[in-house]
């Protein structure tokens, strides 16, 4: 499994028998009465899967693991890679192909392996895309010894999900549950259920240690990270199978551990899979909304800036010309703390949620601008390969300020400078131990306003500057911008 990043270490769990569990719930494959099948939810819940044993501490979890391994499988991949001799990270060039080859376009045979579980008796399978992404042949294993060649139906490599396909024949397949990972709290048992290293069918237990794990990981495919973190062991050949409750329904899929630590994997939501499995099954594809503008993380002292009672939400830096959001009225220093229902605690929820909104869906969005409340009502765009956000995070946090040189915006220099019609004045230098340097203000930067006023000129920089206590920068930088709030500098 190449996302696993390091080998975990067996978790062993001492259990406390309990007298006089309340009575078990029902099985219900939405996770709660409350919880509606998205639109095209085709996953069934197996009448055959027995209900689970009352919530409480388990003395054992071996009952839950027989009702539950008729529909975990084994995922065994065939296919083909392309090396490019120069490009191993961290390697020298072409290290470690044949000399013949080093500089050269490199194929090779691969096989894989990972886990995977079926979520509907007519044979869907839902496992991660990095198990199956680049095969050509895909066998899917059986608890019961069986085996069935298997198709790839859909991909989303910005989740990793991945749905397949087998043909049972004439006898439905055993599915298990689709839980509610929404419902889950830090603290509450699961067990994870698959392959690692090939031994098929290994049961491991934990608890869920935190929710809402983002930037898991940086510089990858992925864009909408939010995944569980538990301690139940996942080692590679655990990818793509399922992390289950106690009531045998699955909460999230099991995906990856950190790289030098042990116990400490992530889970894809299983409500996050709920939200595109049908499109994956229709299309093969996911197609997600789009807003059109670049955000950042909203610091203390931005907050204060913007006359927010506290530091939550997405700040708009910029928004994109022709787009939902500005056709709807977003305007940059606007602070998005709610879309379509759902509040923006931290900037990193709304690529997540914008996404998940159908596209060309009505959907209010409430805002914060010049410390009042406002709601207004976008259309979602459809986002395309294109990024659909650019985020920005301030050097060093909220240490911003004072101690640059800049000068004017000529026309010329805007040429030169490929900066189209921009207005304001460019920076031409920083002192690194000044309140600017501190504040990640670089040479090239392009002031565009000072505490919500356009900068003119110099001149008009160096006054706003001696009447602003605290002052607040919109900066240009290359195709985006950025708010910075700088630092007093006495």
């Amino acid at each position: 499994m190449r996302r696993i990043l390091f080998l975990s270490a067996a978790l062993a769990l001492a259990f406390v028998a309990i007298t006089s569990p309340p009575p078990a719930p029902a099985i219900d494959f939405f996770g709660s009465d409350d919880d509606e099948a998205p639109e095209g939810a085709f996953w069934k819940n197996d009448s055959r899967i027995p209900e689970a044993q009352p919530i409480g501490i388990p003395t054992s979890f071996a009952d839950l693991a027989e009702r539950v391994a008729p529909a975990v499988v084994s995922i065994q991949t065939k296919g083909i890679v392309r090396l490019d001799g120069p490009t191993f990270p961290g390697m020298p060039p072409g290290f470690g192909l044949p000399p013949w080859h080093r500089g050269d376009p490199f194929e090779r045979k691969s096989e894989g392996e990972g886990s995977g579980f079926v979520v509907s008796p007519d044979g869907y399978i839902v496992t991660n895309n990095h198990v199956v992404e680049h095969s050509n042949e895909i066998t899917v294993h059986f608890n019961d010894g069986s085996e069935l060649p298997a198709e790839i139906v859909g991909l989303d490599p910005k989740t990793d999900v991945a749905l397949l396909k087998v043909d049972p024949g004439r006898e439905d397949l055993v599915s298990i549950a689709l839980g509610d990972s929404e419902a889950i709290r830090p603290g509450d048992w699961v067990v994870a259920i698959g392959n690692p290293f090939g031994f098929e069918h290994t049961v491991t237990a934990g608890i869920v240690s935190a929710k809402n794990r983002k930037q898991i990981t940086p510089g990858s495919e992925q864009q909408y990270d939010d995944y569980i973190q538990t301690d139940a062991a996942i080692n590679p050949g655990n990818s793509g199978g399922p992390l289950i409750d106690l009531q045998g329904r699955v909460v999230g899929i099991n995906t990856l551990v950190q790289a030098g630590a042990n116990t400490i994997g992530f889970s894809i939501p299983i409500n996050q899979a709920k939200q595109i499995l049908p499109q994956l099954r229709a299309d093969g594809h996911v197609t997600r909304g789009w807003l059109g503008v670049s955000i950042q993380p909203v610091t203390k002292d931005l907050a204060d800036a913007f006359d927010l009672d506290e530091p939550k939400g997405a700040l708009v830096a910029m928004v994109m010309d022709d787009t939902p959001a500005d056709a709807g009225g977003i305007e940059a220093g606007d602070v998005i703390v709610e879309f379509d229902g759902h509040e923006i605690e931290d900037w990193q929820d709304l690529p997540i949620v914008v996404a998940s909104t159908p596209v060309d869906k009505p959907a209010e969005v409430v805002l914060v601008r010049d410390g009042k409340t406002k709601t207004i009502t976008i259309r979602t765009g459809r986002l395309d390969d294109g990024p659909q956000y650019a985020s920005h995070q301030p050097k060093n946090g909220s240490a911003e300020a004072f101690g640059l040189l800049a000068r004017d915006v000529t026309p010329d220099l805007a040429d030169r400078l490929g900066l189209g019609d921009v207005q304001g004045v460019i920076v031409t230098e920083v002192d690194p131990n000044s309140p600017a340097g501190e504040a990640g203000i670089r040479r090239g930067d392009v002031i565009v306003e000072l505490d919500r006023k356009p900068v003119e000129n110099a001149d008009d920089l160096r006054d706003k500057l001696e009447d602003s206590d605290r002052p607040l920068l919109l900066v240009r930088r290359g195709e985006s911008t950025l708010w910075v709030r700088l630092k007093p500098t006495g």
